[in-house]
This record gives structure tokens, sequence and C-alpha cells, in this order.
């Protein structure tokens, strides 16, 4: 009976402590750390929103998925270069899931107006899902066909899910622009943007 117990004890213990080895005995790293890419209109309006969610650790804008290397504000804004005004956004999956990003990301712009945010127009502020892996694929088409069926908005969603490209981080002059030009008036329609933002979520 003792033996059994002892034996009892150690298959427990191996239990709790599996999970925290890879099969060949090293220690299991801890993910802490994931990444998204959102495309929805003037990065610096999607890179103020997400700044503003608990778990967002991070938010670069960038340009996505497009044919040329390296490119700059000008060569993207031509709508020649074939990229997407988008960010990069690092998030705690601990804090915050990716599909809770992805409808915070639907509630923050309009996914049915093909290459358009109000009065910017252009393929490069289309709406877009880059994903870096299928379980990402997979929750961004789940959320979709969900808000659809739901007729959660009134046109057809135009957003596209591609598989993330290069990434290019835009100049500096775009990072932190809310924060860093409060008083513009594209902050101030920004600020208004994010007050419609917290009402619907805290509906």
């Amino acid at each position: 009976m003792k033996l059994f117990k002892q034996l009892s004890i150690v298959f427990l213990v191996s239990l709790l402590v599996s999970p925290l080895f890879a099969k060949d005995g090293s220690e299991k790293p801890e993910i802490t750390q994931d990444i998204a890419y959102f495309a929805g209109g003037c990065f610096w309006c999607t890179e103020a929103v997400f700044e503003t969610k608990d778990g967002v650790i991070n938010v670069v804008s960038g340009y996505q998925n497009g044919t040329l290397k390296n490119p700059n504000y000008k060569q993207v804004s031509s709508g020649k270069s074939g990229h997407a005004e988008s960010v990069q956004i690092t998030f705690n999956p601990k804090v915050v899931s990716y599909e809770s990003l992805l409808r915070y990301f639907f509630k923050s712009h309009d996914p049915t107006t093909l290459n358009r945010q109000g009065a910017d127009v252009g393929t490069q502020y289309r709406s877009g899902i880059y994903y870096t892996n299928d379980e990402q694929k997979q929750i961004a088409e789940s959320v979709i066909k969900d808000l659809t069926e739901k007729k959660v908005f009134p046109k057809p969603i135009t957003t596209e899910i591609l598989k993330a490209e290069t990434f290019y981080s835009a100049e500096d002059y775009h990072q932190d622009y809310y924060r860093n030009n409060p008083y513009s008036g594209y902050s101030r329609y920004i600020t208004s943007k994010l007050k419609k933002l917290e009402a619907k979520e805290t509906k």
C-alpha cells in the first residue's frame, strides 16, 4: 500500500512537470509575446487605437504586403508599391487573445469600404489581416464568418486575409503620431474615434 502511494505521488508530479518540458527534456519556453498585423486605413489612427488596448506591448506603423523593397511613404501613398498602411502589434496572449484583438479591429474601422476609410482613398488604405500562422488564419476566417452571419455590418466585409509578408517600419515621424502630435487636425479626428470606440466597448 505504501509503495502504491509513492508511485501515485511520482505519477502526479510527472503530470505537473511534463508540460514545462519538451520531448528532448529541455525546458519549454513560456509564450508571453505574439505578433499580429492589421491594416485598417491610415496607420496613425490604427496605431493609436491599439496602443490603448490592454495586453498590447508595442505598436509599430509600417507597410505590409507590397512588391517594392524598402518603400517610403511617398511610394506607398502613390498606390503603386502595393503595400497597405498597417501596424505590427506585439501583444501578451496571456492578457489579450488574438481573437479579442481581431474583434477590436473590426469595431475600430469600417471593413466594408473597399480600399477606403472615410476621406482616405486608395489601395494603401485597404482593410487587411495578415496572419503569421495557420491558427491566426483560421481565427480570422472564423471571426469574419461570425460577423457576417450575425449581420453586424450592413454590407459585405471586404477585409483581405493574407499570409504576412515582409513588414517595413514606416519613417520615424509616423511612429506614435497621435502621442507626438496631440493638437493636429488628424489627432482631433483620432480623439473622436477613440471616444466612439470606447462607447462601443462599454455597451
